[in-house]
C-alpha cells in the first residue's frame, strides 16, 4: 500500500483549522475511559482543528445500551472502550459502522483492527505472568499453555472466570488451539490454583508478593501503577515481583486493547474520521496509551519509564476480534473446567 506523504497530516489539520475554527463544528465522543490525559488529548485536538469535543462518559455496557436506545437519532460520533470483547459487543449491537482509513490501516498492526473495519485498537494491554522474584527463576517460565504443567501445582493465583481479561485470554487460546484442547488446558490450570479465584489484577500481584502464590496472571499496567504509586507499600510490592511476557518460541504474548469505532449514525462523520486518524499520531499515542501505562498501538512511539523496565514484547499475532467471537465458548469452557 502506498505510504502517504509526510505533509499529509499537517495540510489536513491546516485545512480543517481554517474551515472549522469559527463554524461551531463539534464531535460527540462516548467513552468508558476516565483519564485526565484523555481530556488533555481532546483539548489539544480542539486547539489544532477548531472542532469542539463533547464527552459522554459511562461504563462500556451502559454506553452500548444508551446508543442502542437512542437509535437513529443518537448524537454519538465515536465510541471508545476497553477490551476487544466489548468492542465486539458494540459491533454486534449494531451501534458501529465500518471506517476505511488508509492512514489508520498503515499505522496500526493488522491484528489490532477489526477485519471489517468496525473498530481499531489504539493502545495495547499485555497479559503478563507475575512471578515472585525470591521463589521463581524467570527461566522456569514458558508460555500460558505451560501454566497447566503440574510443576505449578498449588502455585498460581488468578481472578475469576467472570473477568473479561481472562475470558479474552481463553478466547485467544481457543482461536489457536481449538475448544477441546483449550478445555483440557483450563482443567489442568484450575488444578494448579493456589486458592479460589478472587479479587482483581492488583490483588493477584499483592498475593504473589506476599507468598500466597508464586505466579499470577495480570495485565502489565497494574504492576506499572504500583511502581508509580505515591504509597511506599505499593512500591515495595512492585519491587518483590517481576513480569514475564511469553516470547515467540512460546506463541507470544496475549495482547488486548483500548480502542474506538465510528458510531453507526454519526452526524459528524468527517470530524470523527479526522479524530480517529489523529489518535494514531505519535504525540496522541503517547497521551492515549500513557494515561494508563499501556503500550502504544503504533510502532516506534517512545515508552514511559515504567514500561521501559518491562521491555518490549512479542505479540501472539492473534487478531483481537477473535476474543469477542469466541467469548461465549470461552465462558462455557471455563465453567465446565471448574474455573469459577
Amino acid at each position: 500500500m502506498r505510504k502517504l506523504p509526510n505533509c499529509y497530516w499537517t495540510l489536513l489539520v491546516f485545512l480543517v483549522l481554517m474551515a472549522g475554527c469559527d463554524t461551531g463544528e463539534h464531535l460527540n465522543i462516548y467513552s468508558s475511559r476516565h483519564y485526565d490525559t484523555d481530556l488533555d488529548l481532546f483539548d489539544k485536538f480542539t486547539e489544532e482543528t477548531g472542532i469542539q469535543v463533547n464527552l459522554i462518559e459511562g461504563g462500556s455496557d451502559e454506553l452500548i445500551e444508551r446508543i442502542k436506545n437512542e437509535g437513529v437519532n443518537s448524537p454519538a460520533d465515536i465510541v471508545i472502550t476497553v477490551d476487544a470483547g466489548r468492542l465486539w459487543r458494540a459491533k454486534e449491537a449494531g451501534i458501529l459502522q465500518a471506517l476505511h482509513s488508509r492512514r489508520m490501516e498503515e499505522r496500526l498492526p493488522e491484528e489490532l483492527i477489526d477485519p471489517e473495519r468496525y473498530w481499531f485498537g489504539l493502545s495495547q494491554r499485555v497479559r503478563g505472568v507475575i512471578y515472585n522474584r525470591d521463589r521463581v527463576d524467570p527461566d522456569e517460565l514458558d508460555g500460558y499453555w505451560e501454566l497447566a504443567d503440574e510443576k505449578w501445582s498449588g502455585r498460581i493465583c488468578v481472578r475469576s472466570s467472570g473477568n473479561i481479561y481472562n475470558q479474552s485470554l481463553v478466547a485467544s487460546l481457543i482461536e489457536t488451539h481449538g475448544i477441546e484442547d483449550t478445555e483440557e488446558w483450563a482443567r489442568r490450570l484450575v488444578a494448579n490454583f493456589a486458592r479460589s479465584p478472587q479479587g482483581g489484577d492488583t490483588d493477584q500481584i499483592r498475593a504473589v508478593a506476599a507468598g500466597q502464590c508464586d505466579i499470577a496472571l495480570a495485565n502489565h499496567y497494574y504492576l506499572a501503577r504500583l511502581y508509580n504509586s505515591a504509597r511506599n507499600a505499593d512500591r515495595e510490592v512492585a519491587e518483590q515481583v517481576g513480569i514475564y511476557f511469553p516470547g515467540q518460541q512460546h506463541s507470544g504474548a496475549h495482547v488486548n486493547i483500548s480502542g474506538a469505532g465510528l458510531a453507526a449514525h454519526s452526524p459528524n462523520i468527517e470530524n470523527a474520521v479526522l479524530f480517529m486518524e489523529y489518535l494514531t499520531m505519535p504525540e496522541s499515542q503517547q497521551l492515549f496509551a500513557g494515561a494508563n501505562f499501556e503500550y502504544p498501538a503504533v510502532e516506534d512511539v517512545s515508552l514511559p519509564e515504567e514500561l521501559v523496565q518491562f521491555g518490549r514484547f512479542e505479540s501472539d499475532a492473534v487478531n483481537v476480534s477473535a476474543y469477542g467471537r469466541n467469548n461465549p465458548d470461552a465462558i462455557r469452557l471455563m465453567d465446565r473446567a471448574g474455573w469459577r
